[in-house]
């Protein structure tokens, strides 16, 4: 059995890019850590939001890399000499990516109460029409 690809059907001309942004999306890991929501705030607005306890602002990373959001968080050094009885609260690094469609740009971030909230606005495309010129062509 063959790979459907898009760019192979005859009603599909020049959506090879699309065909990329589908391979890219399902390369991107699906661990579930830190867990997010994603919501629709209006019609043209968007608000990802990360569970990242314990990550501060300086630890937490926020990068638009090839049409991709990439929010990766890193510990600092822990130089305290604590011992744990108990450790629940997740202290690993992380890499969540999103892949973000054209016209999609990020707001703002905010940090509040271990939420990590990243306001993405989407701009309304204007109605273009034109008008291509049929010429009449003779034949000799």
């Amino acid at each position: 059995m063959s790979k459907f690809m898009l760019g192979t059907h005859p009603f599909l001309l020049g959506f090879d890019q699309l065909e990329r942004l589908v391979e890219r999306t399902a390369k991107t890991g699906n661990e579930g850590y830190p867990p997010y929501n994603i919501e629709k705030s209006t019609p043209n607005s968007y608000r990802i939001t990360l569970a990242v306890a314990g990550f501060g602002e300086d630890d937490l990373s926020i990068t638009i890399e090839d049409s991709q959001l990439v929010v990766k968080g890193r510990h600092s050094a822990d130089t305290s000499e604590r011992v744990f009885l108990h450790r629940g609260i997740a202290a690993r690094q992380f890499q969540r990516t999103f892949v973000l469609a054209d016209g999609v740009e990020v707001g703002s971030a905010i940090m509040e109460n271990g939420l990590l909230h990243i306001d993405l606005n989407r701009a309304s495309p204007e109605t273009i029409v034109k008008t291509i010129k049929i010429t009449k062509r003779t034949i000799r």
